[in-house]
């Protein structure tokens, strides 16, 4: 699935909370997630309108890693129809 290009970064922390994702801090504009499952893993999102599409792809990367799929099958369950 084709990237969305038009995502804030609120709209993607609210789709990774979807994932177990949940905010612990703030530095500035951006945000610091954190899953407990299946260990700890931190995401750093930026609160940008819209976000960059190598920012984009590098934090879905970094999550579909983490949870052992790849970037593809995380934007389908994330932002599929």
């Amino acid at each position: 699935m084709k990237l969305p290009r038009n995502l804030t970064g609120a709209q993607l922390i609210k789709a990774l909370e979807q994932l177990g994702y949940q905010p612990t801090r703030q530095a500035g504009s951006h945000i610091q997630l954190t899953c407990q499952f299946p260990k700890e893993h931190h995401l750093t999102v930026p609160l940008h309108d819209p976000l960059r599409i190598d920012t984009l792809s590098s934090i879905l990367s970094d999550a579909a890693a983490h949870r052992g799929i790849t970037r593809d099958v995380l934007t389908d369950l994330l932002f599929g129809k």
